[in-house]
């Protein structure tokens, strides 16, 4: 997400820091270009030039300053100023106190409004949040058997009518069949177009006079950056929209998008799409988007999901038992399902302080090679995963033959399976890592060598 930009932001204030004193004209030449990295990142003009104007008017005072750093004092003026800039605080969906809470999703053809509109259902029903989606694209081809497929993956209901093109009627239909079931939120899926146009904002129109939503969220496109920003002021003119979902951000965005939505509309983001997957949907955090741009890390998404993503009760099993008796493979395997819920690896790496998009070129997960762990370890017999240490030559060839990878494949497993054993006495032990030489390569994962970087 916004890698491109991240390095270059991170390299204009790795040349300051290493210059270690700045004087005036080393903090002007730096901004100049962050300015230069911004325009091309595709950052609205405007904005660019106000942004930079609030940081050198606060960095004034920053070589005043003798206890802390004077790059790293301008990095937390940037950081703060991107934050406001993105909309200073998180600001979440709008639940009505007399339920059900109507959403009304509006959007162009090929944003992925239908696909978003079921993984907000899919974040509220998490919530604790009974939701109906309401199948109300009558133009598209197939928007209503799309709706319905995955509605019926995620088992939220979805109310259709294919015996009209009245959206109103439908939509109207589907609020008062949540209504008698008593759901917390109803969300709207709406026609979009290839482009804005009369005929489809006076639809939209009489569909909000009709429903009276409480949001009317848009969903735009992230790769499109300024254009973006076009269509969302077309869409809040007629509609005052409450609030935008950019979607594909996983793609190669370059932050445009994101960096001038709220500046321009003054709109919050509240939802960000970071896949395809129906659980790629996240809360939008102003400050922690600033932090991930600058590669300060993101600490607090990381730990939501793992929360989100894990079995509590059976990760406290896993860590009282290891801690009591120590890793073996059995442990091992159940690890690793459960770090498979928190997605590519190399996204959650991103989220740590200093990580770049250079230092992950290296770490690619291949969910076959993931596969391959799993075969390897299931080919063994409760003893050999209890015991690995009696996993001798005989044995291992037998175990390669059962899950259809080479001994050399069983042989590394083992291997990095040891490193994690030691790790984990140390870690154990208090020893808190100290002198242990660095993290040893994770059996799961990437990184020159370990399983899924084998050739």
């Amino acid at each position: 997400m916004f890698d491109e930009l991240s390095d270059k932001l991170g390299n204009v204030f790795a040349k300051l820091r290493g210059r270690g004193v700045l004087t005036d004209a080393d903090i002007k030449e730096g901004l100049r270009e962050v300015r230069r990295v911004l325009l091309e990142a595709d950052v609205n003009f405007t904005l660019t030039r106000e942004f930079l104007e609030r940081v050198e008017q606060k960095a004034v005072g920053v070589l005043q300053i003798k206890t802390i750093q004077p790059a790293q004092q301008l990095v937390k003026i940037v950081h703060d100023e991107l934050t406001a800039m993105l909309g200073e605080r998180r600001e979440g969906l709008k639940i009505s106190t007399v339920p059900p809470t109507i959403v009304m999703m509006v959007g162009l053809q090929g944003s992925g409004k239908t696909t978003t509109a079921a993984k907000l259902a899919r974040k509220l029903l998490a919530e604790g949040k009974v939701t109906r989606l309401v199948a109300a694209d009558v133009y598209r081809p197939a928007a209503i058997d799309q709706l319905e497929t995955l509605g019926a993956q995620l088992n939220v209901p979805v109310y259709a009518d294919r015996t009209t093109k009245d959206v109103v009627k439908i939509a109207k239909a589907g609020i008062d069949e949540g209504m008698r079931a008593r759901d917390r939120v109803v969300i709207i899926d709406t026609a979009g177009r290839l482009q804005i146009d009369a005929d489809l904002m006076d639809e939209l129109k009489r569909l909000k006079a009709a429903i009276k939503p409480d949001e009317i969220l848009l969903v735009a496109d992230g790769m499109t950056g300024q254009e973006a920003v076009k269509i969302a002021q077309g869409f809040d003119e007629a509609l005052n929209v409450t609030g935008v979902i950019l979607t594909k951000l996983d793609g190669d965005a370059r932050g445009g998008a994101a960096l001038s939505i709220y500046g321009v509309l003054k709109k919050p983001i509240k939802y960000i799409g970071v896949g395809e997957k129906v659980d790629a949907l996240e809360e939008f955090h102003p400050e922690r988007m600033a932090g991930r741009i600058l590669q300060m890390g993101d600490i607090v998404s990381l730990v939501e999901k793992a929360q989100e993503s894990f079995d509590a009760v059976e990760a406290k099993k896993l860590e009282k038992k290891v801690r009591k008796e120590g890793m073996d493979l059995e442990d091992f395997l159940s690890a690793m399902r459960q770090m498979q819920k928190l997605g590519p690896f190399e996204n959650l790496l991103k989220l740590l302080p200093g990580v770049n998009s250079k230092m992950l070129k290296d770490v690619k997960m291949d969910p076959k090679r993931l596969k391959h762990v799993e075969a390897i370890v299931l080919s063994m017999t409760p003893q050999e995963r209890k015991k690995p240490e009696i996993l001798n030559g005989s044995r291992r060839a037998r175990i390669a033959k059962g899950c259809g990878r080479p001994v050399s494949e069983v042989n590394k497993l083992l291997e990095q399976f040891r490193e994690m054993q030691k790790m984990m006495k140390k870690m154990g032990g208090g020893a808190g890592g100290k002198g242990g030489g660095g993290m040893p390569r994770l059996p799961f994962g990437g990184g020159g060598g370990g399983m899924f970087g084998m050739r």
